[in-house]
């Protein structure tokens, strides 16, 4: 079992930045490939990124490259999530995730999940 913790979400202005952080309890962190998720109100919930069980492999949805970096420090049992130059389309809750499988885009592949942090940006 691994419990996650989201932080770091709130209210900013569009162009803002914040960084979301996701702690991890239970078993080993550096175990797990690990990513963010988001779920818009009336809309599915949709990938955000996904980094390796090293750190060195990351994936990210088209609409966040070159804005969000994800990041993890293995040593804390922490995953980050870097946003910078936010947009009105990014209001969302954000889940962190943990899979056992290699890091992916798909939902179904990730056993546990955080209950989410929100994230509003004003225009």
């Amino acid at each position: 079992q691994v419990q996650l913790v989201e932080s770091g979400g709130g209210l900013v202005q569009a162009g803002g930045s914040l960084r979301l952080s996701c702690a991890a309890s239970g078993r080993t962190f550096s175990s797990y490939a690990v990513g963010w998720f988001r779920e818009a109100p009336g809309k599915e919930r949709e990938f955000v990124a996904a980094i390796g069980r090293g750190g060195s492999l990351t994936y990210y949805t088209d609409s966040v490259k070159g804005r969000f970096t994800i990041s993890r420090d293995n040593a804390k049992n922490t995953m980050y999530l870097q946003m910078n130059s936010l947009k009105p389309e990014d209001t969302a809750l954000y889940y962190c995730a943990a899979s056992s499988y290699p890091a992916s885009r798909k939902s179904d592949n990730y056993n546990y999940w955080g209950q989410g942090t929100q994230v509003t940006v004003a225009s």
